[in-house]
């Protein structure tokens, strides 16, 4: 089919889930930037004007409305560009996740969302009911076919494919949070849509932090060979502007961004996702405990370049347990960094609560109950500096001491947010890695990287006292939380019987602790929390 050489945008836009306003405004300001350009068309993400997810909002009939009102604005005062923008459709008391596009300040046609996925993060069928029409646009001179997310990723009928050989181009507007690996996937079943129907994809996709997600961007022009002919930022902001005629073949131009290496793609979804963590939520400024420790240490890194190195603060809290190189490590991140650094010895405080126990606790040996005081009370002083000048307290946790439960319940699990919750000590390692040869020289110390791991609350205390290595408790915990393996295979994987057994009894009585561990940015496919959903009773075992 013939189409004349139409201009189109995407504009790849970072919303704030309840901010209608701010989204509408931000919506304007882009049509308006695209018309100046001579942009024919342009495309927003899923649920552009909400914010996606919505969750429980959804429930409150004035968000509804005011969904709507901001829609009317946005066509009332929109260019001469045909716009697509993301909404909340309602009809008879039922609910839409929707598609709407303008033209001539007017709404020409609603598209409702076919396929509702109901996995992992995502819990549409809780709200929305399904559409049950596909889309075909016809505007001016030209036309194309619409949806919405996962309706590119579901099995297509005949049908969807007979109404889009009759348009020119497809759009998919799109919330799709990052993972690692989600993008080639994602590349590629659109790559192999765009050949099935053997029409161009405009693809457009959300960036941004919200909450536990991040939304990598990377929106892109699929041409009719499945190729990506041009390509967003990724983890940023973007207005694409392309010519359509080239994903036909009539004019071959390239304009994807430069590849990121997996390393870098990861550490920049922590980055963000702090980031819009903490300016979405008021705050300005964050402070975490510096122990001297590979966890604490890629903290303090991703908060620096997130937020600006004057919002963050460093606490050193040593012990009598803690060694002079720990310590010295953590002055030297600190100054490295160019953060603010406070020292403040527990000691006194330990021994407070020592002699005040002394007489319950009589007879008894030392234990994890006195190991635990200390980690508390290092949560206790954090606090009371968020209490007093406003910090957002980041937790330091990994997500292979999460799943073991090596964390203590308001201790060292205490924060706000909990920036590399999903990220295991091996990734942590390579990522502090990453952090260094990126700067081209040691902002984290080579001494950090040759300690052995140690939590230092009793003498010459190992984690691999408690832990498996961590090199295999990584491996287990890929393989029965990723991809939720059984024992039997687990062990005839990875052999070691009594101590997978162990481990998976360290994973499984560990849920009431996690429950209750602060929200932390999703980077795998199993993050624990809304993709991982276990009973915290429960007496059912792995093995």
């Amino acid at each position: 089919m013939a189409m004349k050489n139409i201009r189109a945008a995407i504009g790849q836009i970072n919303t704030i889930v309840g901010d209608l306003k701010a989204n509408s405004d931000k919506i304007l300001f882009c049509i308006k930037e695209a018309s100046a350009k001579g942009v024919d068309l342009i495309v927003f993400p899923e649920l552009s004007i909400t914010g996606y997810p919505p969750e429980d909002l959804l429930l409150k009939p004035r968000f509804i409305k005011e969904n709507l009102k901001c829609l009317k604005k946005i066509s009332q005062e929109a260019g001469d560009a045909v716009a697509v923008i993301g909404f909340v459709d309602e009809e008879k008391g039922d609910i839409y996740n929707s598609a709407a596009v303008i033209c001539n300040k007017k709404i020409i046609c609603v598209y409702h969302k076919m396929h509702l996925p109901n996995y992992g993060i995502f819990d549409e069928k809780r709200y929305f009911k399904p559409g049950l029409r596909n889309a075909l646009v016809k505007t001016r001179d030209f036309s194309f076919g619409l949806n919405i997310c996962e309706d590119i990723w579901a099995r297509q009928s005949g049908i969807e494919e007979k109404v889009f050989s009759k348009a020119q181009f497809l759009v998919n507007i799109s919330a799709s949070p990052y993972h690692i690996g989600k993008f080639k996937e994602r590349e590629r079943i659109i790559g192999i849509k765009a050949k099935r129907f053997g029409i161009p994809i405009v693809y457009c996709n959300l960036v941004g932090g919200q909450d536990e997600l991040v939304f990598d961007g990377r929106s892109a022009l699929f041409g009719k060979d499945g190729l990506v002919i041009a390509e967003a930022k990724a983890f940023d902001e973007d207005l694409l502007i392309f010519d359509l005629g080239s994903a036909r073949g009539q004019k071959k131009t390239h304009s994807k961004t430069k590849p990121i290496s997996e390393h870098e793609e990861i550490y920049s979804a922590l980055t963000l996702g702090l980031k819009d963590y903490v300016r979405k939520n008021n705050f300005n400024k964050v402070a975490l405990g510096l122990s001297g420790g590979i966890d604490s240490a890629l903290v303090a890194c991703i908060a620096a370049d997130a937020l600006g190195r004057g919002n963050v603060l460093a606490i050193s809290m040593p012990s009598r347990y803690s060694s002079a190189e720990t310590q010295k490590d953590a002055e030297i991140i600190a100054g490295n960094l160019g953060i603010k650094f406070h020292k403040i010895s527990i000691d006194g405080i330990f021994s407070s609560y020592l002699n005040t126990l002394s007489m319950h606790f009589k007879g008894s040996k030392p234990s994890i109950a006195e190991e635990n005081i200390q980690a508390r009370i290092r949560g206790n002083i954090l606090m009371a500096f968020s209490n007093k000048f406003g910090y957002l307290v980041l937790n330091t946790g990994n997500k292979s001491e999460t799943s073991a439960g090596y964390c203590t319940l308001y201790g060292d699990m205490a924060g706000g947010f909990s920036v590399i919750k999903d990220a295991p000590k091996k990734l942590v390692y390579e990522l502090a890695e990453y952090r260094n040869k990126r700067e081209g020289k040691d902002i984290i110390p080579k001494s950090i990287f040759k300690r052995a791991p140690t939590a230092e609350l009793r003498p010459n205390q190992k984690d691999r006292d408690t832990l498996p290595p961590y090199d295999f408790l990584d491996r287990v915990i890929d393989l029965y939380v990723e991809k939720n393996k059984g024992f039997e295979d687990i062990v005839k994987e990875l052999g070691r019987r009594d101590v997978v057994k162990k481990t998976l009894n360290m994973i499984d009585r560990s849920e009431y602790k996690r429950r209750q561990a602060p929200p932390g940015i999703k980077i795998t496919p199993m993050a624990f929390g809304k993709d991982r959903r276990m009973p915290i009773t429960n007496k059912f075992t792995a093995h």
